[in-house]
């Protein structure tokens, strides 16, 4: 299992394919598996790195508050360590706070920018819909009816019945693969920690000059697409697409569609 140290922790990583890199970071309490379903469509035409981010998967997940910069950290690192000067970066959800922080910190190491089912924080983004917050906040039963409840709001409708082997597959990852509630907790102070306007990445996109792709999932009831033109307003070299088919979880909703959306922008 390939793992390198950096910014004092150790991170797991995989490398799939060969050609100009392109990093994916996973969302909150998601590890590699997330990209696991695009990786073979986009192999054939990039070095895909995947990895797990810290708190999550088979990195480390030191205690304290994690920050969207510390991750980028954590993200230069592991590319000064495989000898990358550059890649193609592409965040979802989560992730797309940590592609903010890095593209901001680090404008000559990316090439292409992809920001996934995301928002820039602060107060003026759209939140998560009351829908989806219901049963995203949800402890009155037991863990895994949860987690389906979650799938079912997190993804297009129809979905979760019209794919059970997706759902099942999903399922026994998660089973698995429980959550660290130590490094979950910690993820999740990347997101509340951007929630005050001086924190946000708002007011400071306008420095990043990459062409930048803004892809949403139309049916996205956790980060409503309604986030994308907001995001394009402040990106000076942006484009919005919607999948027309996909909820939050496009990468394993629609891994094709996607993927091709990646490869004919970049």
């Amino acid at each position: 299992m390939p793992k390198i140290k950096t910014n004092a922790i150790e991170i797991y990583y995989e490398i799939h394919g060969s050609g100009t890199p392109l990093v994916l970071i996973s969302g909150l309490g998601y590890s590699a598996w997330e990209w696991h379903k695009m990786v073979p469509f986009l192999a054939p035409h990039f070095q895909v790195i995947t990895f797990d981010n810290r708190g999550a998967g088979q990195s480390a997940k030191p205690a304290g508050a994690y920050t969207a910069s510390l991750l980028a950290e954590d993200i230069a690192g592991l590319l000064d360590s495989l000898g990358i000067d550059s890649a193609i970066v592409m965040g979802h959800s989560m992730g797309g706070f940590i592609a903010q922080a890095f593209a901001l910190a680090y404008p000559q190491r990316v090439r292409r920018l992809i920001l996934a089912s995301t928002n820039f924080g602060g107060p003026h983004h759209v939140p998560i819909t009351a829908e989806a917050m219901k049963v995203i906040s949800d402890v009155s039963s037991d863990p895994l009816t949860r987690f389906k409840n979650g799938l079912q709001v997190s993804t297009a409708p129809g979905f979760v019945q019209a794919h059970p082997e997706v759902i099942e597959e999903w399922l026994q990852w998660r089973l698995q693969n429980p959550v660290d509630p130590a490094g979950y907790q910690s993820q999740m102070m990347i997101g509340l920690g951007l929630l005050p306007e001086a924190a946000c990445f708002e007011h400071k996109l306008a420095q990043i000059t990459a062409p930048t792709l803004i892809l949403f999932g139309a049916h996205d009831k956790v980060v409503p697409p309604a986030n994308a033109p907001l995001l394009a307003a402040q990106l000076p070299n942006s484009q919005v697409l919607i999948l027309p088919d996909a909820g939050h979880f496009f990468p394993l909703e629609t891994p094709q569609a996607a993927s091709q959306a990646l490869i004919d922008f970049c």
